[in-house]
């Protein structure tokens, strides 16, 4: 099976660097959108042809997508897949863009209803959420409502580092991010300590975690795939609210969703196991239909299916 021998994700390394975000964000001002464009299609061909794991992982994901859900009209080849790594590249400037109050909000259109009345309520949550779109997006909901704030927990050791640039683009730190390996239980009592100041916490849902954390095998566009089971014992031993939050591009703009998923997450003793990988196939469902919706817009660039050395484990 590929699964023995693929890298996990964390170990290919982010291509991304706070200079090259810092360079994105220069030629924009300077020069416009229309040149960034103009300026941005040989460095996207460049990295399609030089990212070889990048490039088949890509190929791999939008057959997979038109094989279950038939999202194209032919079978995706390598235009499909250089439209894609297009599309995230003018997605990265996006997220900058937002961070830093500078995207047009007209063009952001924000299904938040269940999310105001925990605010309302001085409650918050948990967020389940996934590599797609611009889910930095979700500033707007900061900007329209002060009492929002979030933290993104992150497997990856360049959290520091981008808190500092999130400081500097949102001075408000609205936004923080939370280098984790795994949610101990000191980690889980400060979320906690967050969550019952009316915060919310957002963990994606499909990425295992670094250090080989548990997860569910469940059939995700046709084929078996792990999935982290972390949202759902976080949400579980918080006792609040989980809701789903997806950003994905609908016309010259994007939509922001946040949806309950579940108003408390049960995990019975005698059947955790069970529980946990139902939430878990549930969360691969809506992960489907987000990219039936919008299929360039997942940025997951690492062979997904293999991401750990045995698919047949279970939680």
């Amino acid at each position: 099976m590929s699964g023995a021998t693929a890298r996990h994700w964390a170990e290919i390394g982010e291509t991304t660097s706070v200079a090259g975000i810092r360079l994105l964000c220069a030629v924009r001002r300077l020069l416009g959108r229309g040149v960034f464009r103009f300026c941005l299609s040989p460095v996207v061909l460049v990295h399609w042809l030089l990212n070889g794991e990048a490039r088949r992982a890509s190929l791999q994901y939008l057959r997979r997508l038109h094989g279950h859900a038939g999202a194209f009209a032919k079978a995706p080849g390598w235009r499909e897949s250089l439209r894609h790594f297009r599309v995230f590249a003018e997605t990265l400037l996006d997220k900058i863009l937002a961070l830093g109050g500078e995207y047009p909000l007209h063009r952001v259109r924000v299904h938040r209803q269940g999310v105001l009345e925990l605010l309302a309520a001085g409650r918050g949550g948990v967020i389940v959420t996934a590599h797609i779109g611009c889910l930095e997006l979700c500033q707007a909901l900061a900007d329209e409502v002060p009492g929002f704030r979030m933290t993104a927990l992150v497997h990856t050791r360049h959290a520091e580092r981008f808190n500092r640039l999130l400081n500097r683009l949102d001075g408000h730190g609205r936004i923080r991010l939370l280098q984790v390996d795994e949610i101990d239980p000191a980690t889980a009592a400060r979320l906690g300590e967050r969550v019952a100041r009316g915060e919310f916490v957002a963990i994606a849902g499909d990425r295992v975690p670094v250090r080989g954390g548990r997860h569910a095998v469940v059939d995700f566009l046709g084929c078996p795939a792990p999935f982290p089971i972390g949202a759902y014992v976080l949400a579980a031993a918080l006792h609040c609210p989980l809701f789903t939050m997806s950003c994905l591009h609908a016309g010259d703009g994007y939509e922001v969703r946040f949806d309950e998923f579940a108003a408390r997450v049960e995990l019975p003793r005698r059947t955790r196991d069970a529980a946990l990988a139902g939430h878990a196939a549930r969360f691969a469902q809506w992960l489907e239909a987000q990219l039936r919706a919008s299929p360039y817009d997942w940025f997951n660039f690492f062979p997904f299916w293999d991401q750990v050395a045995d698919v047949r484990n279970s939680p």
